[in-house]
């Protein structure tokens, strides 16, 4: 039946595995693919031949790139403006990549300029004319399934949205089966009550039910282990949605262990490929920037040095991977280096900060020499901002999940500090939120991300943010 009443829609984060559509499939290796065919085409039209080296750069960019985000639901605009926005950073970092390697002098500006302009139109029409031929994708689905679902509570209604938010899919859900009494579950939900969880059986096989979600609390196993039992004589495929799923899950997702099935509850995005993918941009990326800016680095050292006492280099324990204590450099910007049981934040107008200090805080240059530490393997260039040793010892007892984000190595820059929360949190409520972004990070990563990060830090940077003291 038709929802009358829109309850706001609540995600199941984190959790990837079951069947995707084939909309879904076209809809993740479409951009990749113009990416790269478009850069095959240019070579063949200008020099009739690939050269091996852009063969190679072409997977390269597919491996970055695949799979890509959903955009198909978005307007025409927004989708041209993330395609557009996505490809710039991407064609930067080539870009800077050949100019530094001399790569770029083997090809004609003609070729650059026509693959610079031209790959990003490729990719808006490419998916404008997936947009128009999806309805065809989605009857490749079949027809439109009817769906229940037993459990009438966060994680049934959880899903039931879902459900029904997706444009593209054709699942009907008719509503719910729930042994409470009408006063004790969920008001104002919209869907429909089709009776106790004794009722399911009959009613699965009068109305051709095709999808069956279980989604009561993982309290109720020996109900839910009859409720199996009973619905063998269906056809139905049956889905259980256990009420982790609408807890904070870390990278959750479905995997077994020799064949017994587990569910991954916190588990750091960078393993595997993906471990290996990111290391390898840390190193590529830290070894760049050092050689780009190893003058500034000693024009700073040098006026670290003579405008006030104290060591260059402010050496300051922090945690990192897995909680483990790490030395993070900085250059030192105050006249006291604290790394004890109590370490007090710089705040405005803080008397301890050199005038060159300010300066090197409020541009960030202070951080320069976290490089080194990303080279080290103890960093990332992008992750979670790590915090003082005394700071860690008292958030981590006042604030939930404060450890998880050290499922991952610390970085230079991070989600929280492109969103506004860089510098001195002076209230729990600001640590609070920048935990949050740093655990959205956790679930949400990719390599675009990153890139996405690193660019807006170049932006701030370049703009000037306040919030740095």
């Amino acid at each position: 039946m038709k929802k009358t009443v829109k309850p706001p829609i609540r995600t199941i984060a984190g959790l990837s595995s079951g069947p995707r559509s084939p909309l879904y499939f076209v809809e993740s290796i479409v951009e990749p693919l113009i990416m790269v065919f478009f850069m095959w085409g240019i070579f063949i039209y200008f020099e009739d031949r690939i050269p091996i080296s852009i063969f190679f750069t072409s997977i390269l960019l597919f491996s970055v790139t695949f799979p890509s985000g959903a955009k198909i639901r978005l307007g025409f605009w927004k989708m041209s403006r993330d395609v557009i926005f996505q490809w710039l950073l991407l064609a930067s970092m080539v870009l800077i990549f050949a100019e530094i390697t001399s790569y770029r002098t083997l090809f004609t500006p003609q070729i650059i300029y026509t693959w610079l302009i031209g790959t990003p139109i490729a990719q808006i029409l490419g998916l404008t004319a997936l947009k128009e031929l999806s309805p065809f994708f989605i009857r490749l689905q079949g027809p439109t399934k009817n769906a229940v679902i037993i459990g009438l509570n966060e994680q049934g209604l959880v899903v039931a949205n879902n459900l029904l938010a997706d444009e593209y899919s054709r699942v009907n859900v008719l509503g719910f089966f729930e042994d409470r009494a009408p006063e004790r579950a969920p008001q104002n939900h919209g869907f429909e009550i089709l009776g106790a969880l004794t009722d399911i059986p009959l009613y699965c096989k009068s109305h051709q039910i095709h999808t069956i979600y279980i989604a009561l609390p993982m309290s109720s196993h020996p109900r839910i282990l009859k409720l199996l039992d009973d619905l063998k004589d269906t056809t139905a495929s049956i889905y259980f949605v256990p009420d982790i799923f609408v807890t904070d899950l870390i990278q959750g997702r479905v995997s077994d262990v020799n064949g017994i099935p587990v569910v991954s509850v916190c588990e750091t995005p960078f393993t595997g490929v993906d471990g290996i993918i990111k290391r390898t941009a840390d190193i590529l990326f830290s070894l760049f920037v050092l050689i780009l800016i190893s003058p500034i680095l000693l024009i700073i050292a040098a006026g670290v040095k003579l405008t006030s006492p104290g060591p260059v280099i402010f050496k300051q324990r922090r945690y990192g991977l897995d909680g483990q204590e790490i030395l993070v450099y900085k250059f030192r910007s105050m006249t006291v280096t604290e790394d004890g049981t109590k370490v007090t934040q710089a705040t405005k107008n803080d008397q301890r900060i050199t005038p060159l200090g300010a300066f090197l805080r409020k541009t960030s240059l202070d951080e320069l020499p976290q490089f080194i530490n990303v080279l080290q393997g103890r960093m990332s260039v992008v992750g979670p901002r790590p915090h003082a040793v005394a700071h860690n010892e008292e958030y981590r007892k006042l604030i939930k999940g404060y450890m998880v984000r050290h499922k991952v190595k610390p970085g230079i820059t991070g989600w929280a500090q492109v969103n506004g929360f860089r510098g001195e949190t002076d209230t729990l409520e600001k640590m609070e939120q920048r935990v949050h972004y740093d655990l959205e990070y956790l679930r949400n990563w990719s390599p675009r991300l990153d890139m996405l990060i690193v660019a807006k830090t170049i932006w701030l940077t370049a703009v000037g943010q306040d919030s740095a003291y």
